[in-house]
């Protein structure tokens, strides 16, 4: 992990993604508290590649629909995010307060990523079905043990959530799941085709889960990974899931 013991800043990524022919991105939460999204917000006011943020705020606050409304006037927070993946409740999602938070976003025009494993998939299944007109984004395909070839039960589970048509998924994650020293592309593609069969191309975006990526593989091999898998798709599913499906889910 000390590849990534360090500061990431805007400017160590804004060459990156000239590099690769990206000219926007979506910045996410990682540290669960407001001060992250004062910093995140300010970050994208000073660069105009962070086209938007996802942010966190306490859910279960009985004052959340008052910070929802406060958010409001940061054009460029999108939306949500809490770390269900680390609390020790696996089914923490359905707490009847953080039901409650999740029922007051769509009033205010935000999205909801949602961070799990594969244990929680059977909860994110029951928590989506709540909210039809919410829109959900599973961050990392749920992360899937790569590195065991683990498929069948995590399989399950994203068809399960998949059926529901506000649901939709992001590809990334997938080579910190892996070998980190000894993962090859083609370790991926069970993966890649359970989703991309399971969402279609119209509701898969890419992620490129930097810097934590760092960890098992560069950028570029990120990228890569799904350039090879996509490239028999069609142009127009290409950019989909390059940017077209991120720009219309986060509404930039």
């Amino acid at each position: 992990m000390s590849v990534i013991q360090k500061d990431f800043l805007p400017d160590d990524l804004a060459p990156i993604l000239k590099a690769n022919n990206f000219d926007g991105c979506i910045s996410v939460q990682s540290y669960q508290s407001e001060q992250e999204n004062d910093f995140q917000l300010a970050n994208a006011d000073r660069h105009s590649f962070i086209k938007g943020v996802v942010g966190w705020v306490d859910l279960r606050s009985p004052q959340i629909e008052g910070c929802l409304n406060y958010y409001q006037q940061f054009k460029k927070l999108k939306g949500f995010r809490h770390v269900l993946q680390g609390e020790p409740q696996r089914d923490f999602m359905l707490r009847p307060a953080f039901l409650n938070g999740i029922s007051l976003l769509k009033k205010y025009g935000y999205t909801y990523d949602i961070l799990i494993l594969p244990d929680q998939l059977k909860y994110a299944a029951e928590f989506v079905a709540q909210f039809p007109d919410q829109r959900f984004v599973i961050d990392h395909i749920a992360k899937p043990n790569i590195k065991q070839k683990e498929l069948k039960e995590w399989e399950k589970g994203i068809k399960a959530i998949a059926a529901f048509d506000n649901v939709y998924c992001k590809v990334s994650g997938m080579v910190t799941e892996a070998d980190w020293e000894n993962w090859q592309p083609a370790d991926f593609n069970n993966y890649l085709e359970v989703v991309t069969n399971s969402f279609g191309t119209g509701r898969l975006m890419y992620g490129s889960d930097w810097p934590v990526c760092n960890v098992a593989a560069d950028y570029g091999q990120v990228v890569n990974i799904v350039k090879d898998y996509f490239s028999t798709f069609s142009q127009t599913e290409q950019q989909a899931f390059f940017g077209g499906n991120a720009i219309g889910f986060y509404n930039i």
